[in-house]
């Protein structure tokens, strides 16, 4: 009689072929067996258990158990980190590192080639190896465009809510610096792009926008503290403090109850009667994502508007201006709660 299929899977819920024919199982009668109860073909040579979902990390874990001197690398590791990406990692291929051969792997794979993954850099977490946050990160740095890894880098240095979750910093930025001490392709450029890292930044389109103001030459303080005439703490996204002019940068999701309409509503005329704001943009994550030559015109715009008024000659406006750009149909991310969370009020 033939082992119990789900006996030979125990303790992770993937089952290798080739551990059921080494098992007894005759090639035909294995098959039918496996679709009469009901596994998922995961990838050749690898079925999930009944009622277990195929959804990343149980792709990672076949692959890894088909070659198990792949280490879960890159855009994978970040995934299994909860640490933010520009695109989901689930479309494209799984990433690993493989310190030890340069052989074939399989499909649907991209393996990453070196000799300088540490055993000290790798970790088991979920069942799976996997680099650990820093090499994570300062792989992403070395290979990645440039916005795709800062955008990473970021929601790893600060606090994040991710699928649902609020999470802490998970590593500090001289972390990173140490794990691109090796000699290997692309460590200087990541060492460059360290520096445009910013704790601070509270979402991926905020990272998005940032850069794009940098690449413009435009460089404002990010979730600078501003005060209300009652005293209370504000936190806009980005702030040209010389010029008064603040930037929020509304995310994707929508704000559908009255209540949450009024306390956006609320923020954004606290934000207005700030000293520090004369005026403030709105755009939204569309803007940051499709059109950011819009966006940068528009603070540039304001920008110049603001330092027209300032010279000699030149009557100051009433303060504080309305909004310069018209406020979006979808409600600021709902990552602004954070601050609350952190002991803040914005």
């Amino acid at each position: 009689m033939s082992p119990d299929l789900h006996a030979l899977a125990a303790g992770h819920g993937v089952l290798l072929t080739a551990r059921a024919l080494d098992a007894g199982w005759p090639p035909r009668c294995l098959t039918r067996a496996l679709r009469a109860e009901g596994w998922t073909r995961i990838r050749a040579g690898a079925w999930a258990a009944p009622g277990r979902r195929v959804d990343l990390r149980t792709r990672l874990l076949a692959a890894q158990l088909l070659t198990p001197r792949l280490v879960v690398s890159h855009r994978s590791a970040a995934a299994l980190w909860r640490i933010e990406q520009l695109t989901s990692p689930g479309a494209g291929p799984l990433e690993f590192t493989d310190p030890e051969s340069s052989n074939g792997t399989g499909s649907g794979l991209r393996v990453y080639r070196t000799a300088t993954l540490t055993r000290r850099e790798t970790v088991s977490h979920w069942g799976l190896r996997l680099t650990d946050i820093p090499r994570t990160l300062a792989d992403l740095l070395r290979t990645r465009p440039r916005d795709d890894a800062l955008v990473a880098l970021d929601s790893a240095l600060s606090h994040r809510t991710v699928d649902g979750l609020r999470r802490a910093p998970l590593t500090r930025l001289a972390a990173v610096a140490t794990a691109l001490d090796a000699p290997v392709q692309g460590a200087a450029k990541a060492r460059n792009r360290l520096m445009l890292a910013d704790p601070r930044s509270g979402s991926p389109v905020e990272t998005l926008a940032r850069l794009h103001m940098h690449d413009a030459g435009l460089h404002p303080e990010s979730q600078a503290e501003v005060t209300t005439p009652t005293g209370s703490h504000r936190y806009p996204d980005f702030l040209f403090r010389a010029e008064g002019l603040a930037v929020e940068i509304e995310g994707y999701a929508y704000h559908g109850s009255r209540a949450d309409h009024r306390r956006d509503v609320a923020r954004f005329n606290e934000l207005l009667a700030c000293p520090e704001i004369r005026v403030l943009l709105r755009h939204t994550a569309e803007d940051v994502l499709h059109r950011p030559s819009h966006v940068i015109d528009q603070i540039r715009a304001a920008l110049l508007r603001l330092r027209s008024r300032e010279r000699p000659g030149t009557s100051a406006p009433p303060r504080p201006e309305a909004a310069e750009y018209p406020a979006s149909p979808l409600g600021p991310d709902v990552r602004r709660r954070r601050l609350s969370a952190q002991g803040g009020s914005g």
